[in-house]
C-alpha cells in the first residue's frame, strides 16, 4: 500500500490522492500543469509544497477547513483548521486502508 493514490491525468495536469484523517475523506491534488504542486515523486513518504488550504474560507459549511504541510509521509495540520487533528502531525494513513475509506 502506499499513502498516495494517482487518480490520473486531466487534460495537461495529473492528480494524485490521499486520505485525510482529519477531514475523514480522500483530498485531490494537482501535481502537474500550470497548478501543480511541487511535489517530491514519493507515493510512499510524499512531500508536497505549499501548503494544501481545502475549503477556503468555510465554502462548504457541512465540511472542515485543512489547513496542512505534508513532509516526508506526514501531516502537520495548522491551528486554522477547523477539524479535532488541529495543531497534531499525523502519519498520512495508506491509502485504501479500511480506515482510509
Amino acid at each position: 500500500m502506499s499513502k498516495f493514490q494517482d487518480i490520473g491525468d486531466n487534460e495537461d495536469e495529473k492528480w494524485i490522492a490521499f486520505h485525510c484523517p482529519g477531514c475523514e475523506e480522500s483530498h485531490a491534488i494537482p501535481v502537474k500543469g500550470k497548478r501543480g504542486w511541487a511535489w517530491n515523486g514519493s507515493f510512499d513518504s510524499p512531500t508536497i509544497s505549499p501548503s494544501l488550504l481545502v475549503n477556503v474560507g468555510g465554502h462548504c459549511p457541512t465540511m472542515p477547513i485543512c489547513h496542512s504541510f505534508i513532509k516526508d509521509g506526514f501531516i502537520q495540520f495548522l491551528g486554522d483548521c477547523t477539524h479535532s487533528l488541529a495543531g497534531q502531525t499525523v502519519e498520512i494513513p495508506d491509502y485504501g486502508d479500511s480506515n482510509a475509506e
